[in-house]
């Protein structure tokens, strides 16, 4: 009896394990182009809470709330002073507007593994994260999500276009 039951777990075990993907996935957060357009996810003005336009401190090109990618040391998870403020702003924006949800999406340059890279983009997004809760913004305001090297910003095999791509993207209610 134990010959025949162990031959059948391996089985499942295995049949369990298949890379065979699923259907593929309809929809999906939007993120900029590949088409080399640099311009921040900011003049996205499509519906935001309630199929309503974001409001204009989230879109004018004037305001700080306006820029939403927060760019890393290579290899690096940690965010650097000069984005300080930036996150500031975005977490007092969220702590003061609590019907506003923020998506994170960690991003990494294409050198590394995959699983490398999409462990990086997590710690990534992750840490944007934690800064903006420590500084005001509800935890259940800020969804933290890795893309790792999937969505490059530019797709150059030089250090500017990895510099470009080494980022954790913010995206509102309506943009994602």
């Amino acid at each position: 009896m134990n010959k025949l039951i162990i031959p059948a777990l391996l089985a499942l075990l295995i049949a369990g394990c298949s890379s065979t993907p699923d259907a593929p996935e309809q929809g999906g957060a939007p993120v900029e182009s590949r088409n080399g357009n640099t311009s921040s996810v900011a003049a996205v003005t499509a519906g935001g809470l309630d199929g309503q336009k974001l409001p204009p401190e989230l879109t004018d090109p004037k305001s700080i709330l306006s820029k939403r990618s927060v760019y890393f040391d290579y290899d690096k998870y940690d965010v650097k002073a000069e984005y300080k403020d930036l996150v500031t702003a975005h977490a007092k924006f969220l702590a003061n507007n609590s019907k506003f949800k923020m998506l994170i999406q960690g991003n990494t340059d294409d050198r590394g593994s995959r699983e490398y890279n999409l462990a990086l983009g997590q710690k990534r997004s992750d840490a944007i994260k934690k800064m903006l809760t420590l500084l005001g913004a509800r935890e259940e305001q800020v969804e933290s999500v890795s893309l790792g090297e999937e969505k490059p910003k530019n797709e150059g095999q030089n250090e500017a276009a990895w510099t470009e791509n080494r980022r954790g993207d913010m995206l509102y209610n309506g943009e994602f």
